[in-house]
């Protein structure tokens, strides 16, 4: 059977998809059910669910990051938004993300079983048969819209925040995907792993204090995130090839 799981946070609307649509005729079964974004996530990650259908108007959770983090680990599952959600542009990207349908509430029961029907449709075009338990990708990273809107969406994370003592996993957190893809999609769509990002912007902006007379080398280097002056140090001479003092006194005659 087709795996089916269910995300909304008015349970009177997860009961009714759970209890009233007749998941056998589509060889479905709901294998859960869910009521905010983190514990939908949770809930595919652990079910690894062949459907979802979801609402994206949730508190606490940003509905376009969810979908692309879904996604994005999870390409092959199909996925429909039920929301009251009425944005044009936002169901554009939405379904450039990889949503199958986009219902808006309150839908018949036919719009429903429309999108069932097309989803495993979708499914059966891929491969995936509700007989045959679906292999699992493994180290496979598929490059795709979802893919890139986390990388993008990624990096904005850090610009804001890499005064702080960020860490892969805070990033990965605020973007609803694993450690693990987090850092093979940043690599994949930059070429750097997550230390290499977060250095280089902390020492563009180092560089751009540094035309301040007024600062000190160490007040710089706390500034921009890193806890001790030396390892400043180190990681700027790595990256620019001379000293950080060198490079104020070449760029703005200051030491």
């Amino acid at each position: 059977m087709y795996r089916v799981a269910i995300v909304d946070d008015e349970p009177i609307i997860t009961d009714g998809l759970a209890r009233g649509v007749a998941w056998e005729k589509w060889n479905c079964t709901v294998c859960g059910t869910a009521f905010d974004g983190r514990e939908g996530i949770q809930l595919v990650n652990e079910k690894q669910p062949d459907i979802l259908i979801t609402d994206i108007s949730m508190p606490g959770v940003n509905g376009l990051m969810m979908i692309a983090a879904l996604k994005s680990e999870h390409p092959d599952m199909q996925i429909t938004i039920l929301t009251g959600y009425r944005e044009f542009d936002y169901a554009q990207e939405a379904i450039r993300l990889g949503v199958s349908r986009f219902l808006l509430k309150p839908s018949r029961m036919n719009e429903l079983e429309e999108a069932v029907e097309f989803m495993t449709g979708e499914l059966q075009k891929a491969g995936i048969s509700p007989d045959k338990p679906r292999e699992e990708d493994g180290d496979v990273l598929y490059d795709t819209a979802a893919g890139s809107f986390i990388v993008s969406n990624a990096m904005n994370y850090i610009r804001e925040h890499y005064a702080d003592r960020l860490r892969l996993g805070d990033v990965a957190e605020q973007i609803f995907v694993s450690q693990w893809h987090l850092s093979k999609l940043l690599n994949k769509h930059t070429g750097q792993n997550f230390s290499e990002i977060l250095n280089g912007i902390r020492i563009a902006k180092a560089k751009e204090l540094m035309m301040n007379p007024a600062l000190r080398i160490s007040d710089i280097a706390e500034m921009v995130g890193f806890l001790d002056v030396a390892h400043f140090s180190r990681v700027f001479k790595k990256a620019e090839g001379v000293s950080a003092n060198e490079y104020r006194n070449a760029h703005c005659g200051k030491s």
